[in-house]
């Protein structure tokens, strides 16, 4: 532990910081896999629509705040819609 009075509060709001990144890292993941689980499922196209967008906004969110990189936002978001057009596709094709 530090002895300097500011470090101290730095550690504090660092740990502070952290567990809100944390806590913010994983909701991001509970609705990609919440979105992925409705592609996956059948689920109608409304339903499927609402979890991607909730999803989106969600990932950008989290970039703005800066917890994770915009790069990374932008990749996580592209990669869900190639899953779901790869699903679309396959239920084209199973259809015809």
């Amino acid at each position: 532990m530090p002895n300097i009075k500011s470090v101290k509060k730095d550690v504090i709001k660092s740990r502070k910081n952290h567990l809100r990144n944390v806590a913010a890292k994983s909701a991001m993941k509970t609705f990609i896999k919440k979105a992925r689980l409705a592609i996956d499922s059948g689920a109608a196209e409304e339903e499927i629509a609402k979890a991607l967008q909730l999803a989106y906004k969600v990932i950008d969110k989290t970039a703005e705040r800066g917890i994770i990189h915009r790069n990374q936002a932008a990749r996580r978001k592209s990669r869900l819609m190639k899953y779901y057009h790869k699903h679309v596709q396959q239920i084209a094709q199973s259809a015809s």
